[in-house]
C-alpha cells in the first residue's frame, strides 16, 4: 500500500517509524515531514494545512491511505475532502474533530451527557468574562475556545492574572480567532493521566496509559509548552481506575458523539485529572497526542496499518490489539528560548551516538536535513525515547541518550518520569 502521513513533528515521525514496519506498506510519504522522517519516507513539500494540496497529491500519486495526524487539518475538514475525492483517510471528519476544535463544544457535551469534568462557563463578551472572574476569585482556569498550539490554557493563581489572560485572548488576539470565545473553568487539583484510544465510532479500545510533563522547567515550573517529556505506563492508572474510566468517560463520550450525529472514527485523546472526587476530563484531543505518541506507539505490538484500516471499515471489534509490558520514557530536547522565541538552523550533533543502544530511538520533532547534517527547525527539536523492562531503566537509558546530543542553546527537563 502507498501511504501518506500528514504532519511534520515528533508524533508523525513516530507514526511513520511504526508504519514502516508493516509488511503491507510498499511506499511511505510524509507532508511536509522533517529531517528524521526523511530517512524513512519521501518528504513532500506541502503544508499540513493545505487541504487542496494534500488531496491533489493523493489523487495524482494514487495514495491508498492518507493518515491525517495534526489537529488543524482535522478541524478544517481534510478527512472530509479526502473522502469526497474517493481517497481512504484515517482521522475524524470535521463534525467529529470539533470535540478538540472547540473547548466550549466539548464542555457542553460533557455537561449534557453527565461526563465528569470541572464546572465552567463560556463567554463571548469580554466584560462578562471579567465580571465572572471577580465573582469566582482565584485560582481559576482560562481557556481559549479554539486551537492554540497547546498554549491556550492559563492556570491563573490570581484574579489579575486571569483577567490579563482573558484580555490577551479576547482583545489582543494572542491566539487569533481561537480566543473569540473563552471557557472559564473551576480550578481542580490532582495528578494528570493521558489516555489515547482507538475508536471506529462503535468500539473503543484504550491504549496503554501515559503521563505528560507540560511545564518547561523541572518540578513543573515555568510556562506551559506542547510537552517536555512523557512516560508510559502511568503508575496511577490501575485496573480499577481503567474500568471506571471506560464505563463513565470513554464509552459515554463515543455514545454522546453518536447521539449528536458526530460519529468519531480515529484516535480520541482523553486528558484526565485524578481528583479527590475521582477522574475528571480536562480536555479531549481528536488525534494522537504529542509527545505521548512517542512512548505509547513503541509499546504497540500490533501492525498499526491493520488498526487504521479496521477503524476506517468500522471493524475494530474484529482485531486483537496487543501491547508489550515494558516501560517507555521520552525526554524532549528544546531550542533555547522555547516556548518563547528561539533560533533555528543550528547544527545537531551526537544523534548516532544517542541511538547506539538498541533500546533508544530519537524521534525528530523540529529538524531539517541538508548535506548530510541535521539542523534545528522548531521549538521542540527531538524526543529521545527509551523502552526498557522497568521505568527506572527506561529513564536512565533516555537520559544517557539525550546527554550525547548537543546543539547551541539546547535544554531539557531532568525529571521526566521521576516525579
Amino acid at each position: 500500500m502507498k501511504v501518506l502521513v500528514v504532519g511534520g513533528g515528533g508524533r508523525e515521525h513516530t507514526l511513520v517509524w511504526k508504519l514502516s514496519q508493516s509488511p503491507k506498506v510498499s511506499e511511505l510519504n510524509c507532508a511536509p515531514g522533517n529531517g528524521g522522517i526523511s530517512k524513512l519516507a519521501t518528504c513532500v513539500d506541502i503544508k499540513a494545512t493545505d487541504i487542496d494540496g494534500i488531496v491533489n497529491y493523493s489523487k495524482e500519486n494514487k495514495m491508498d491511505l492518507v493518515v491525517v495526524a495534526p489537529d488543524d487539518p482535522l478541524a478544517a475538514g481534510m478527512v472530509d475532502k479526502l473522502n469526497e475525492a474517493g481517497i481512504r483517510a484515517f482521522g475524524p471528519v470535521k463534525d467529529a474533530a470539533i470535540i478538540e476544535g472547540s473547548k466550549a463544544f466539548a464542555k457542553n457535551l460533557m455537561k449534557k451527557y453527565n461526563i465528569p469534568t470541572a464546572d465552567y462557563n463560556v463567554f463571548e463578551n469580554c466584560s462578562d468574562a471579567l465580571r465572572y472572574i471577580d465573582e469566582c476569585g482565584a485560582p481559576i482556569v482560562v481557556k481559549a475556545d479554539g486551537l492554540a498550539l497547546g498554549k491556550g490554557v492559563i492556570i491563573a493563581k490570581a484574579v489579575e492574572e486571569a483577567k490579563a489572560a482573558v484580555n490577551g485572548m479576547m482583545n489582543d488576539k494572542l491566539f487569533g480567532n481561537a480566543g473569540n470565545k473563552v471557557v472559564i473553568e473551576e480550578f481542580i487539583e490532582g495528578p494528570e493521566v493521558s489516555i489515547l484510544a482507538f475508536t471506529d465510532g462503535k468500539t473503543i479500545v484504550p491504549m496503554v496509559s501515559s503521563q505528560d510533563h507540560k511545564r518547561v522547567f523541572d518540578n513543573d515550573q515555568g510556562p506551559n509548552t506542547g510537552g517536555m517529556g512523557t512516560f508510559s505506563p502511568s503508575p496511577l492508572y490501575d485496573e480499577k481506575l481503567a474500568d471506571y474510566c471506560m464505563k463513565e468517560i470513554f464509552v459515554p463520550t463515543i455514545e454522546a458523539m453518536n447521539k449528536e450525529g458526530r460519529k468519531f472514527k480515529g484516535v480520541l485523546y482523553f486528558g484526565l485529572m485524578i481528583t479527590k472526587d475521582g477522574p475528571k476530563v480536562l480536555e479531549y484531543n481528536a488525534r494522537f497526542g504529542d509527545p505521548e505518541t512517542q512512548v505509547v506507539i513503541p509499546r504497540l505490538k500490533t501492525d498499526l496499518l491493520e488498526i487504521f484500516e479496521a477503524i476506517i471499515d468500522e471493524k475494530l471489534a474484529d482485531i486483537n490489539i496487543e501491547w508489550d509490558d515494558n516501560a517507555a520514557v521520552c525526554v524532549v530536547a528544546a531550542s533555547g528560548g522555547y516556548p518563547g522565541k528561539y533560533p533555528t538552523g543550528l547544527e545537531i550533533k551526537g544523534l548516532d551516538a544517542a541511538q547506539a543502544d538498541s533500546s533508544t530511538i530519537v524521534f525528530h520533532a523540529g529538524t531539517s536535513y541538508n548535506d548530510g547534517k541535521f539542523y534545528t527547525a522548531g521549538g521542540r527539536v527531538l524526543g529521545v525515547t527509551a523502552v526498557e523492562k522497568t521505568m527506572d531503566m527506561a529513564i536512565n537509558k533516555a537520559y544517557a541518550g539525550i546527554e550525547k546530543i548537543s546543539f547551541e542553546g539546547m535544554h531539557y527537563r531532568k525529571d521526566i518520569g521521576r516525579k
